[in-house]
């Protein structure tokens, strides 16, 4: 039998046998783990479980919603990437060409939006715009363009904000479910990663380069939004919460209206946080 080696943790200082410290885990290092080999294959095996991991819970958000949040909370982790990376990955992708107006809001969506119909609230947004552009001595082409450039970089950072907005009436909905809340903000993530690949980096794809753009209107997109969201609640209510029948169709109606106020209440927030750091 092959006698081991005694070895000092350099991480942890504990004295153990073999190749892993036995407290902490560090491994012991041999010249051949630095060897140019060796690096070429832990490179490789990075890459290939990597993007094995991304594709297979992309695909289990797309085709099976609820179930990676589901199986994330029963301790079944490692054969998934984590819903948060699989949210920032596809969070930077859809700002490379934010096309479709969903996270990112430009100054005329902004404007433009429903929740700004009433007369009384569109003379206050617009007045505050006017304020500001005669403060910087700016005409409106211009603020535009700053404003829109400053805008992609703040939603890149608040998209948090829908979430934890989205996932606090999940705790009244499904309080009877025995789900914490930080399990509702789970769900949450993966329904705006499934947001963010079908509404967002789908729809920009083809309206870039497969000439639908002229189709999507506010109309058009609003009505994208309520059938993909409701597919996603609807399967994602059964699997996740076990919810069945008539409640489950209700309470999908309820967050798809939820989500859309949700969604305003992020863009009302990253409007303020825009204009005033310009």
């Amino acid at each position: 039998m092959e006698k081991l080696i005694a070895h000092t943790c350099k991480s942890c200082g504990h004295e153990f046998e073999g190749n892993y410290c036995n407290r902490c885990g560090e491994k012991v290092l041999h010249a051949a783990d630095r060897s140019f080999k060796k690096l070429l294959s832990n490179i490789l095996e990075a890459i290939t479980f990597a993007d094995s991991k991304l594709l297979k819970t992309l695909w289990l958000t797309l085709s099976r919603p609820g179930f990676i949040t589901r199986e994330f909370i029963e301790g079944r982790r490692v054969n998934y990437l984590k819903p948060l990376s699989l949210f920032f990955v596809l969070n930077l992708v859809y700002f490379f060409f934010p096309v479709i107006q969903l996270f990112n809001a430009s100054l005329n969506t902004q404007l433009a939006s429903p929740f700004r119909a009433f007369p009384a609230v569109s003379k206050f947004f617009q007045s505050i715009v006017a304020t500001k552009m005669v403060s910087l001595g700016m005409d409106l082409s211009s603020f535009s363009l700053i404003y829109n450039l400053k805008t992609v970089g703040f939603a890149k950072l608040m998209v948090m904000v829908f979430v934890v907005i989205g996932s606090l009436p999940l705790n009244v909905l499904y309080r009877k479910h025995n789900r914490y809340f930080t399990d509702h903000v789970g769900y949450m993530v993966e329904l705006a990663c499934f947001n963010l690949f079908i509404n967002a980096i789908v729809l920009s794809i083809f309206a870039a380069f497969l000439g639908v753009g002229k189709y999507l209107n506010e109309l058009s997109l609003t009505v994208i939004f309520i059938t993909t969201n409701l597919y996603f609640l609807i399967r994602s209510g059964s699997e996740f919460y076990k919810e069945k029948s008539w409640r489950l169709i209700v309470k999908s109606l309820l967050m798809v209206v939820v989500l859309k106020v949700a969604l305003e209440l992020y863009r009302l927030v990253l409007f303020f946080v825009t204009i005033w750091s310009i």
